[in-house]
């Protein structure tokens, strides 16, 4: 499995939209998340008739043999709610584990720092164990997985030494199911399905529930990364003639599996949820992630450079991935911009006239 290569566009699949411009929680555009590829909990999707997915299906071909063999990451993240708290009564110290009184405020500033309600997020990934197509009968291989309920507190210090403020990291419990299929559909051509469920319990799922709450117990930009072994990925948009029919018969809902790596290399494959094409890139010109698109890595670059002080201060406290990027930006040497203004990829020539 190429792993250097789809490591750079599977985080440009995780990322996208995880912030937009102008990158600060106060924008509207920011107070209500979006993503790709979210899985919401059953109860929740069906409980919205559907418009929110809960699963999602990839389906590729293989050339291989009975000792083909296929490796199965699935990577999502998963948002973690923070709130702000002003403490009743500051304190100097703290014994361990205990936790003062405090009431949760939209907006709270200590020392020259500003601090907001934010949802942040945490990488994950499942490791499937290596699945082989000589699996007796090409049989359904189940995985379940999860991750616990965690709930943390950071405490703020005001300009005096004490403390006046908490942050509380919250994140709920999630739960889902990786179902693996391999069927044989004609001499060397193997059909692979992976399945991923979000199984996680979700209450009151029938009565009004804002969709934050739902995101909180989601898999968020969810995709799958296949290895093969011993074999090779057909490319379902540019499949041999022989095999287009049987491409054509994949059935992929919610995401789109494209070859990945060098071109002509089949050993790779992502199943993204946004459309992309065999062998997709990241321009080398783009000095870092934008969260919106690799094509517009100039303007907004420039965007953020005409961004007030304020503006800028509230974005470098919003968010770590939102700070890192403004420092980026603002150390980004004038080279590295004109970089990014207009590159010739290549020439053809035109045909004659009359061709």
């Amino acid at each position: 499995m190429n792993l250097t290569t789809v490591d750079k566009i599977a985080k440009a699949v995780l990322y996208e939209g995880y912030m937009l411009y102008p990158y600060r929680p106060s924008s509207v555009k920011n107070q209500q998340r979006w993503n790709f590829g979210v899985l919401s909990p059953r109860s929740y999707s069906e409980a919205q008739n559907g418009s929110d997915a809960w699963s999602m299906q990839t389906e590729c071909l293989i050339e291989g043999s009975s000792t083909t063999a296929v490796e199965i990451r699935v990577r999502f993240l998963q948002l973690v709610a923070r709130s702000v708290g002003e403490l009743a009564h500051p304190v100097r110290e703290l014994s361990p584990g205990e936790i003062p009184e405090f009431r949760p405020v939209s907006r709270f500033e200590a020392a020259g720092r500003v601090y907001q309600p934010w949802q942040e997020a945490i990488e994950r990934e499942v490791i499937l164990p290596v699945y082989r197509l000589e699996t007796p009968g090409n049989g359904l291989v189940s995985i379940d997985f999860s991750f616990p309920a965690e709930k943390q507190f950071e405490f703020l210090r005001g300009d005096g030494g004490q403390i006046v403020g908490v942050i509380v990291r919250e994140r709920s419990p999630l739960r889902g199911t990786i179902e693996v299929t391999g069927n044989k559909v004609e001499d060397g051509v193997f059909k692979v399905g992976v399945r991923i469920l979000n199984a996680t319990p979700f209450e009151n799922a029938a009565q009004p529930a804002s969709r934050d709450a739902a995101l909180l117990s989601s898999l968020v930009s969810t995709h799958t990364v296949l290895g093969v072994q011993s074999g090779s990925f057909v490319s379902l948009l540019a499949p041999l003639e022989s095999l287009s029919a049987l491409a054509a018969d994949c059935k992929n809902v919610g995401t789109w599996p494209v070859l990945v790596g060098e071109e002509g290399e089949t050993d790779t494959l992502l199943s993204s949820p946004i459309i992309l094409y065999d062998y997709p890139q990241i321009a080398p010109e783009s000095a870092g992630d934008l969260f919106d698109g690799t094509e517009i890595d100039e303007i907004l670059s420039l965007r953020i450079m005409t961004l007030t002080d304020d503006e800028k201060r509230e974005m470098s406290q919003s968010d770590e991935r939102a700070c890192q990027m403004l420092e980026r930006i603002e150390s980004m040497p004038v080279e590295q911009l004109m970089k990014m203004h207009g590159v010739l990829r290549g020439l053809r020539p035109l045909p004659e006239e009359g061709q």
